[in-house]
């Protein structure tokens, strides 16, 4: 009879753990679901809200930096450059969720407005360059000068002005693209407000 006592008393505490251990469990998976229902998934591009666009709109773009000429371009001002045409535009996240696309866009190539202000090259050896766009809420697109001279990213980096037949409406007056991009919502710049130039130190 002591002996079962003894063995009862040993075995009880073990079985009161493991009973509190499974108590336990449920909660914290209860808890971590709880939690990510709490957390949406980001959004990309997109619609933008009415007090954003008069928050962050820009009609001016500034070029600046290591460029010869410091330029104030507008709309009226890419219209009077080599304006192309882009057909079936599309701006895609990282996660690869299309969020957009427009049918015909117009704009200016990047590297005619970059030649129009003149990149102050020392000599022809002096290529080290990276060119920032930036928008009005910070947003930043980063581009090497070989990206732009010596691959097909400078044939498709484009400053647009016009969308299906309108102007760019509540993103701004100018939007920065690079078509070639495989995510080309990473470099989709709205509210563009400038291009500078710096040289590589």
């Amino acid at each position: 009879m002591r002996f079962q006592l003894i063995l009862v008393s040993a075995i009880f505490p073990v079985f009161l753990f493991s009973c509190q251990s499974n108590n336990k469990q449920p909660k914290q998976q209860s808890v971590k679901k709880d939690t990510s229902t709490n957390n949406p998934p980001m959004k990309c591009g997109g619609d933008v809200t009415k007090e954003d666009s008069a928050r962050y709109y820009s009609s001016t773009i500034k070029i600046s930096g290591a460029v010869v000429e410091q330029l104030s371009l507008t709309v009226d001002s890419l219209k009077k450059m080599n304006v192309v045409t882009i057909n079936n535009y599309k701006i895609t996240c990282m996660s690869g969720m299309s969020v957009s696309e427009d049918s015909v866009c117009k704009g200016v190539l990047l590297k005619d407005i970059l030649d129009r202000a003149a990149i102050q090259h020392n000599d022809h050896k002096d290529r080290n360059f990276y060119i920032v766009a930036r928008a009005s809420d910070g947003y930043m697109a980063t581009f090497s000068w070989a990206e732009l001279y010596n691959t097909n990213t400078g044939d498709s980096t484009y400053v647009l002005f016009e969308k299906n037949g309108q102007p760019i409406g509540a993103k701004g007056a100018m939007v920065l693209i690079c078509n070639s991009d495989i995510k080309t919502g990473v470099r989709h710049v709205y509210w563009l407000k400038s291009i500078e130039v710096n040289r590589v130190q």
